[in-house]
């Protein structure tokens, strides 16, 4: 089974910080994660909080990560020097303290760009306030510890910052090693420069001084505090990660012609663009603006352009009066690029972002076997129980329902009421009988998670499965069953393969002897649950029922290659994804044992209110009639 880090993500809060990133970043490309340190990566084309603040209470939690999310999408977007921090790395890579120098440098342009993003949006200061006061708790604890622990310059970094952040210009450190305050004393004008600085070249100049002024006995630091705030920031030419998206690439090719310049025909003559208050009307001018990314450089002048010519406002009003045509219409059409794209190319990604690279894969249940007719016989017996109540309270309400008149009414039988004839003035004194089918207006879909973590489980579930067949069955009500898995063996990078075990289908669910092939469900690898919700949806979403069901059965979190912190956001948009196309989706979880508080959060952070717990799989069967018989009775 396919495990990442134990942190449940918040998908309502997960969703804000990627708006977030979004817009303040203005690159609807740029994707927003959870890591060990805060950064920003255009070539991969994210943005990161750390998870630091993942040990904190709520409010600070909220707080930090929004914190970080304003550091580098309007920070170190905007307003670092991509160039001074690249000759600063090439610098400090060659001393002794690399590590303490770029999480000095990463500090300190924190420190710098936090002023001005406060300058620029006041509303951020309660959040780096908290920022604030969190850190030095930290570095206070972290600083005790150091000392204790004999690690010199790890003891000096979290002075350096206390000092910064301190409310007054001397503060007192009690138990601090006596040379590491020595040494503070000698960088502390440097240290306080930090607030003066303007950009990030001062920033690296005054953390190349404060290293070069620390003495060689110190070993570099142990323990990490902050990442570098831009990765791969050699693979960047522009100053600025916002120069860098808004660049103009060169010509692919490098073809160069000489011309003769008494030959050219052009005018070196300056064109104003058009306004209404400097119209030229003995000249209407028309322009053509494009961009070329392949073709021949010449040798003439880079702002020529040709002289206007009679015709010219002609055919603009030509184009700009045009009809529609007659003629047959292709703009709906795919264009051949489209029509060839395949599943996992990396391109087509209509079941959410982070399932871009996986591919349906579907496989067809076999005849069942006389094993699994008998194992499945033994089944329905077990639920027999709980199909009869169901079965009585359902046909009883159907009946009831049918029996039942329809009052006031404007036209139909004459009700003996007859004192709305007196009182209203649009009296409703009839009724009608009801005489509605019995046929249930619903489809259902059950998805059952078949990743690895299902041993010991599935057995169990299949008696839940058979439940849920056989009740629906009783009432002719279509219905599809599916296992979903990952096969990690096959995995590659840009190749995810997802089977969906097609145990019944809406067209043969109701068949009478298509039970046994609940037996075939198995236990495989891992679980892509957010990619098989969407495929469910789908063919759901195409049924013409009035109300549609989308249940489904798992033990665990999502996960599967590359669908770590994601999975949880992703499976959480699917979800909504189906509930805002008219469809009910509703979660149960198959604990082994207690269910506890972090595996309630899991569920509901997937799927809301609309949860199930099981404790255990033998307790499925009543847990589960009971949602049974609430939605079939939401159908009635």
């Amino acid at each position: 089974m396919y495990r990442f880090h134990d942190s449940k993500v918040d998908t309502n809060l997960f969703r804000q910080l990627q708006d977030l990133t979004t817009v303040l970043s203005s690159n609807p490309e740029l994707l927003f994660e959870y890591s060990f340190g805060s950064y920003i990566d255009l070539l991969d084309g994210k943005v990161t909080a750390s998870r630091t603040w993942d040990t904190t209470s709520p409010n600070v939690k909220v707080a930090g990560l929004k914190s970080d999310v304003f550091l580098r999408t309007i920070g170190s977007f905007r307003y670092s020097d991509i160039q001074a921090m690249k000759e600063f790395l090439h610098t400090v890579n060659e001393s002794s303290l690399p590590k303490f120098a770029s999480q000095l440098f990463a500090l300190f342009e924190d420190i710098r760009l936090e002023e001005k993003i406060k300058q620029e949006r006041p509303g951020t200061k309660h959040v780096f306030t908290v920022r604030k006061n969190y850190y030095k708790h930290k570095f206070e604890n972290e600083r005790a510890a150091h000392v204790t622990r004999g690690l010199a310059l790890d003891e000096l970094f979290c002075l350096i910052y206390l000092t910064l952040q301190s409310n007054s210009p001397d503060p007192n450190f009690p138990r601090a090693s006596q040379s590491q305050l020595e040494q503070l004393n000698k960088v502390k004008p440097l240290i306080y420069s930090v607030y003066e600085a303007r950009s990030t070249q001062a920033v690296s100049g005054i953390v190349e001084q404060i290293v070069s002024r620390l003495h060689e006995g110190y070993v570099d630091t142990i323990h990490d505090y902050f990442v570098f705030p831009i990765h791969h920031i050699d693979k960047y030419t522009k100053n600025t990660l916002f120069d860098e998206l808004t660049r103009t690439d060169e010509l692919a090719n490098e073809d160069s012609e000489e011309l003769d310049e008494e030959k050219n025909e052009y005018m070196d003559e300056q064109f104003s663009t058009w306004h209404r208050e400097n119209e030229n009307s003995d000249r209407q001018q028309t322009f053509l603006q494009f961009e070329l990314e392949v073709g021949t450089k010449t040798n003439i002048m880079g702002n020529g352009a040709r002289e206007t010519e009679d015709g010219d406002q002609a055919m603009g009003t030509i184009q700009g009066s045009s009809g529609q045509t007659k003629n047959k219409d292709y703009s709906d059409l795919d264009t051949l690029d489209k029509q060839e794209i395949k599943p996992g190319s990396g391109r087509d990604a209509i079941y959410g972002e982070a399932n871009k690279n996986a591919v349906k894969c579907v496989k067809q249940s076999s005849p069942p076997s006389q094993a699994d007719i008998n194992v499945y016989l033994d089944f329905v017996k077990d639920i027999e129980n709980y199909k009869r109540k169901l079965s009585t309270i359902i046909t009883k309400t159907l009946e009831h329902k049918k029996n039942a008149a329809r009052k006031d009414l404007m036209i139909g039988r004459l009700s003996k009421k007859l004192l709305p004839m007196v009182l209203d003035e649009k009296p409703r004194i009839f009724y009608k009988k009801n005489q509605e089918s019995k046929e249930l207006d619903a489809a259902f879909t059950l998805l059952v998670d078949c990743s690895a973590s299902m041993h010991g489980k599935m057995e169990e579930t299949k008696r839940g499965i058979v439940l849920f067949h056989e009740v629906l069955k009783s009432f002719q009500i279509p219905h599809s069953i599916m296992g979903f898995w990952e096969d990690a063996m096959e995995v590659t990078d840009h190749y995810q393969p997802n089977y969906l075990h097609i145990i019944h289908s809406f067209s043969d669910s109701l068949y009478e002897n298509n039970g046994p092939k609940i037996m075939q469900l198995e236990p495989q690898e891992d679980n892509r649950d957010g990619f098989s919700i969407r495929v469910a949806a789908e063919q759901l979403e195409a049924r013409r029922e009035k109300h549609k069901f989308l249940l489904v059965f798992s033990d665990g979190e999502p996960a599967a290659a590359n669908y770590n912190q994601n999975g949880i956001v992703d499976t959480n948009l699917a979800v909504l994804e189906a509930r805002k196309k008219g469809m009910e989706v509703i979660g149960t979880f198959l604990a082994d044992g207690e269910v506890d508080e972090s595996a309630d959060k899991l569920m509901q952070n997937i799927y809301g209110k609309h949860r199930i717990l099981v404790p255990s799989v033998s307790e499925l069967p009543d847990h589960f009639a009971p949602l049974l018989k609430k939605l079939l009775l939401k159908v009635i």
